[in-house]
């Protein structure tokens, strides 16, 4: 089991759960750290690595209190970017309030992520499950994510390709129209364009045109 945890945790009753939890997987007292801070966490992980003794798994929020003026970094995003910089084989667990399967699609994507536990009924179960996981060297994904993620459908059609390739080679989506009319694309107006893209984000609990298109080339969709 993991012989060096750090946990980044700003609600304390949240992080005694987490504590309690690690307890059970028989992970001694002096061998986790918690903070409270991203900065403080980041300041943590540099000390260890300098020291020769760096932490093996890091078990970070999303969302921080910006209570004190000054802190460098705010968010878990910002944190686990930064940890990566700094120590690349570090494990990354995210345990948080967070449950959007798009979300967690894009944290696994795009910062490498090793696990993601919404917190939920019976969430120390699933992260005691998911620490476990990390430890043999696979992903843990939360069930409660899985159900989402298979929830989410959307039937492509031809428009719904085209825009998107459209999107995916660059083309603003304003400008979108301007490509469809000299294909003789039909609808070509702004106003179709958005309210189709409206719709498949809607479906598949995306909020962003790049994530539409990351997802597509992930479905080989385009």
């Amino acid at each position: 089991m993991f012989k060096k945890v750090l946990i980044a945790e700003d609600h304390e009753t949240i992080n005694y759960s987490i504590q309690k939890t690690l307890e059970e997987l028989e992970i001694p007292h002096d061998s986790r750290n918690y903070v409270y801070y991203c900065d403080d966490a980041i300041k943590r992980l540099k000390k260890a690595l300098a020291e020769g003794k760096p932490y093996e798994l890091l078990i970070t929020d999303l969302s921080f209190e910006d209570d004190i003026p000054g802190q460098q970094i705010t968010t878990g995003q910002e944190l686990i970017a930064t940890a990566r910089a700094i120590q690349p084989d570090l494990k990354i667990l995210i345990f948080s309030i967070e449950n959007r399967a798009s979300v967690a699609q894009s944290l696994f994507k795009e910062l490498k992520i090793d696990a993601f536990v919404p917190k939920a009924r019976r969430d120390a179960q699933d992260l005691k499950l998911a620490v476990e996981t990390v430890y043999n060297g696979k992903k843990h994904v939360s069930v409660n994510l899985k159900k989402d993620l298979e929830q989410q459908h959307h039937e492509f059609n031809e428009f719904d390709i085209e825009v998107v390739s459209l999107l995916s080679q660059g083309v603003l989506q304003k400008d979108v129209p301007i490509y469809l009319q000299q294909k003789n694309i039909k609808p070509s107006g702004l106003s179709s364009v958005e309210k189709r893209l409206s719709i498949i984000k809607t479906k598949l609990n995306i909020f962003s045109n790049e994530q539409l298109i990351a997802y597509c080339k992930d479905k080989k969709i385009i």
